[in-house]
């Protein structure tokens, strides 16, 4: 199979509604099948995916709807707890999103009678990204464009307090790396935050602008990749403050970058909606060439499945997915 073309997408989901973000589940939920998320305008989508990659009996992709949540606002963030269950009795599902007012909200349902959420106060401007502490998940952190990353408790309450020096775009936390947060900002620089002392530990610099994403790559705890400008950068964090390797891929910016969770070497990354079309990128750092570019109606959101070498994008009333080589 020819990787280098231009591919349609492997499969899609049709949706109520423009997909504003997609979101798998990083973490095992003790069931076969795959947790996803979408957000659209006023609610949110909680299904399962399960693919023929991964199961022989399924044809292509077979997909359910398990609940839809009110949400009465466009949604722009989703995070996943590591405490979500579909094998405990009843099954408990819980993530949290940000929206458009400037607040987050934490969903908690057994799929079945308890639907709860609390909403967290306290950004004075637009949310970028928000993430669960990955081991307990008692802990839920995000960034915004009011130049903070605040930490918070699942009261609501705020745990810590960063200030930045410019809007935080992307926020992470590594299983591995439990007591450190990465904060990726507009201006190019990516912090490490010790969350003990409250103090920055180590900062790499992209020496270009706007940084727009980044990630802490799963499969190894040093490497990090982000978008600033056209490029995508790559830092191996024991080397230097600066990136490793760059290269030029998006010609009118590009948006999202994220590491594959099964292979070190392999990445996405998304430009900006265009009039038309959003292009979609994945590379592998042993080849030159992006293996693999796909196309998507304005699409948004990017996310990687948690076993498989496949990523979705959202779109139109579409997820678009798409399957990849290791």
């Amino acid at each position: 199979m020819k990787q280098d073309s231009t591919r349609n997408t492997s499969y899609t989901v049709d949706c109520a509604d423009y997909v504003h973000v997609v979101k798998f589940n990083p973490f095992d939920s003790g069931d076969a099948c795959s947790l996803i998320a979408y957000g659209g305008n006023n609610y949110v989508v909680v299904g399962t995916c399960k693919f023929q990659e991964e199961d022989a009996e399924v044809e292509g992709m077979q997909y359910k709807t398990l609940r839809t949540f009110h949400h009465g606002i466009r949604v722009d963030a989703i995070a996943w707890s590591p405490e979500t269950r579909l094998d405990a009795i009843p099954p408990q599902i819980r993530f949290c999103t940000a929206a458009s007012d400037r607040k987050l909200r934490l969903f908690t349902s057994d799929l079945q009678d308890k639907n709860e959420f609390k909403t967290f106060d306290g950004h004075s401007d637009y949310i970028n990204d928000l993430v669960f502490a990955p081991n307990e998940g008692q802990e839920i952190a995000s960034v915004s464009d009011d130049h903070t990353c605040r930490v918070w408790d699942l009261e609501g309450n705020e745990k810590a307090h960063f200030v930045l020096r410019s809007p935080g775009m992307s926020v992470c936390w590594h299983p591995e790396e439990a007591f450190k947060l990465m904060v990726a900002e507009k201006n190019g620089t990516i912090r490490f935050y010790d969350l003990i002392t409250q103090q920055a530990i180590l900062s790499l610099e992209c020496e270009q602008t706007p940084l727009m994403s980044a990630d802490w790559c799963l499969k190894n705890t040093l490497k990090i990749g982000a978008v600033a400008g056209n490029d995508w950068l790559i830092w191996d964090i024991t080397r230097s403050s600066y990136p490793q390797d760059k290269r030029p891929v998006h010609v009118d910016r590009a948006r999202l970058f994220r590491w594959s969770r099964v292979n070190e070497n392999l990445f996405a990354t998304t430009g900006y909606p265009g009039k038309t079309t959003t292009q979609l990128l994945v590379h592998h750092l042993g080849h030159p060439q992006p293996i693999l570019t796909g196309t998507a109606a304005v699409g948004s959101g990017l996310t990687w499945h948690r076993t498989l070498p496949l990523c979705a994008v959202g779109g139109d009333h579409k997820i678009f997915f798409w399957v990849t080589e290791m």
